[in-house]
């Protein structure tokens, strides 16, 4: 009876573990496609995609699996938060202006 009971709880003990995993590789997917869509409206490198987001989630106290979801869906709607949209408004400036502090020019200002 207690091989069972033993059995029961790691079953549990692995189901648990796997739903984990799983919403872990959905929230990397999220955060991944926020990546691409704020390096592609700020025309930044993926590095520092993922430091916009990180960014954002700091200033605004939002989780960054939450920020990476506004951003992805406001890609498609055209709407963010007012709180989301600002924070990334003066994500980009800061990074805009630390391209400009180090000597490197904006991919904006090449066209």
């Amino acid at each position: 009876m207690a091989a069972e009971e033993d059995l029961q709880e790691r079953i549990g003990a692995l189901e648990a573990e796997v739903r984990q995993l799983r919403q872990a590789v959905a929230s990397h997917a999220v955060i991944d496609q926020a990546i691409g869509v704020v390096i592609t409206v700020g025309h930044l490198r993926p590095e520092q995609g993922w430091s916009v987001l990180k960014d954002i989630s700091q200033h605004t106290n939002t989780k960054l699996r939450e920020v990476a979801e506004y951003v992805v869906q406001g890609a498609h709607c055209g709407w963010l938060p007012d709180g989301i949209h600002q924070a990334l408004a003066d994500a980009l400036k800061r990074t805009d202006q630390g391209r400009e502090d180090s000597g490197n020019p904006s991919v904006r200002d090449s066209g």
